[in-house]
């Protein structure tokens, strides 16, 4: 297929290697021209706006950090769909893996059917280990004819593709994901300073609870993250804010009673009051215990 793909950051390069390797043409966008031209070895074309992919894309994929920034780049001026008079091209679906608010993705899933074009949104799970790993667990929304078009691209990267219902399921979906996520993550580091506090190696816990309840993949990928630096990041303190705060308006429309998440969503707003926010998501032991991690040190 002829894919356009905008946002070729920490997750959305991977998946843009993934894409080439199976035999897709993939046409690249990003506002930081570098980060797209770095795949031009790969052999990925660098489109110079996003309006541009209209006239070489069946799918055009977004990745990109916010609700404004999906608004942009499909509506925007230079966006996508960005003259309402212009031909839509050869697009017939956006498919969108940000992380974005549900009744947003309802509002541009609707101007994108006025063009006669499919939304898909498609958040993923799964962080950059499963982006690069071509693991990447993606949740749906949208129409099931579109969605069962697009999966076998979609598996190019990603193990699992689930329906969950009409445009905005996906994203809400994500929602219930980052929920478990941040909550858990801030419960490790919790877990991390009191062993610390109490005079334990936090370092032997993956090791201690390996196995038992309390074990995860988040146990055992944020633990040595938490107590020693030299990490590459997986992603910033300030993209769970962002999505922790969009779960909180969604339980606020819905009624959803969720006590943790209020939580979770004071201390992720004190680590950007610490200046944390650019931090990795380990970061979270920064802010229940400062100076807990030792000094840089090169790897």
């Amino acid at each position: 297929m002829d894919i356009g793909f905008c946002g070729p950051g920490l997750m959305g390069a991977p998946m843009i290697r993934h894409l080439l390797h199976a035999g897709h043409a993939v046409w690249v966008w990003n506002r930081t021209r570098a980060k797209a031209q770095a795949l031009a070895a790969d052999g990925a074309r660098v489109a110079d706006t996003p309006g541009d992919l209209r006239a070489h894309s069946e799918a055009v994929f977004l990745c990109v950090s916010d609700t404004q920034a999906v608004e942009e780049v499909v509506f925007g001026p230079a966006g996508l769909l960005g003259d309402a008079a212009a031909d839509a091209g050869t697009v017939r679906w956006i498919v969108d893996h940000s992380s974005i608010a549900p009744d947003a993705t309802r509002r541009y899933a609707a101007r994108a059917a006025r063009r006669g074009i499919g939304w898909i949104d498609a958040p993923v799970s799964g962080g950059v280990p499963g982006a690069q790993a071509g693991t990447l667990a993606v949740m749906a929304g949208g129409d099931a004819a579109d969605i069962a078009q697009l999966e076998p691209v979609i598996r190019s990267y990603a193990a699992r593709v689930t329906h969950m219902g009409e445009a905005g399921a996906g994203q809400m979906t994500k929602l219930c994901n980052q929920a478990i996520v941040c909550a858990t993550v801030a419960g490790i580091a919790e877990a991390v300073g009191l062993a610390q506090a109490a005079g334990i190696d936090a370092s032997r816990l993956t090791q201690a609870l390996a196995g038992g309840w309390a074990d995860s993949v988040l146990l055992q990928t944020f633990v040595p993250r938490m107590t020693e630096r030299g990490h590459a990041p997986l992603g910033s303190l300030r993209t769970f804010q962002k999505d922790i705060d969009t779960v909180a308006d969604a339980a606020r429309s819905t009624g959803a009673v969720m006590p943790v998440v209020g939580a979770v969503q004071q201390v992720l707003r004190l680590g950007a009051a610490m200046g944390l926010g650019q931090g990795d998501l380990a970061a979270f032991i920064d802010i229940v215990r400062p100076q807990a991690r030792p000094a840089p040190r090169e790897r």
